[in-house]
């Protein structure tokens, strides 16, 4: 079943009107027209999870087909009884650093390694795992290399948080964390030893850090 099948499966059962789809995604109706005809080749990660929202139907399901349709009644029940967790893809430094401008989300072959977490995220999320001591401190708290971390790239970056950002000289992300001096944004290293960057018009935040996962 090809993607535009599944959405306008979703769609379907999920009793809704397209122009009712189309309000709750926030589009206009000639997109959902289009997602169902496989017209439009593209789905950004926020109308996909508008999407499953609106229909009741699993985001990674209707991206790429993997998992099932929509939560069962027993999965359902035994969530009363203990912790939710959710399921979110390990990706590459060079990956972050490119999420913003991905159509999809979770395009076919996308990872090949996912990991859970209690989180649940606002809006499309994965995991890094940390390379380098940039984020090691001498004293209080860091991040040291090998730790997962997860990153919800909707989630508010307010100084004070630990960031992923985009420097326009480089492919990959960078890990960091966002601090305001004299009304100024910087990018700031755990590590003294590495030098303090700039944040300004050229560089964007990819999401906050939001989540660590230490592995032995």
């Amino acid at each position: 079943m090809e993607r535009h099948e599944r959405i306008a499966r979703a769609i379907e059962l999920s009793g809704k009107k397209k122009g009712e789809i189309a309000a709750l995604c926030g589009v206009a109706n000639s997109a959902v027209t289009q997602w169902i005809s496989g017209e439009s080749k593209s789905l950004r990660p926020e109308n996909l999870y508008a999407l499953a929202k609106a229909t009741g139907y699993r985001a990674e399901w209707l991206a790429i087909g993997e998992g099932s349709e929509r939560e069962t009644e027993s999965n359902v029940g035994e969530a009363r009884h203990q912790v939710e967790s959710y399921r979110y893809p390990v990706i590459s430094w060079v990956a972050a650093g490119a999420w913003a401008e991905a159509v999809e989300p979770y395009p076919a072959g996308f990872s090949d390694r996912y990991e859970f977490s209690e989180y649940d995220s606002k809006g499309p999320a994965f995991w890094l795992e940390v390379k380098g001591d940039s984020m090691t401190s001498p004293v209080g708290h860091s991040v040291t290399e090998g730790t997962l971390i997860l990153v919800d790239t909707e989630a508010e970056a307010a100084p004070g948080k630990l960031v992923i950002a985009k420097l326009p000289e480089s492919n990959e992300a960078t890990f960091k964390k966002l601090v305001n001096d004299g009304g100024r944004l910087y990018l700031k290293p755990l590590n003294p030893s590495y030098p303090i960057e700039v944040f300004d018009e050229r560089c964007r935040i990819v999401g906050v850090v939001v989540r660590a996962l230490q592995k032995f």
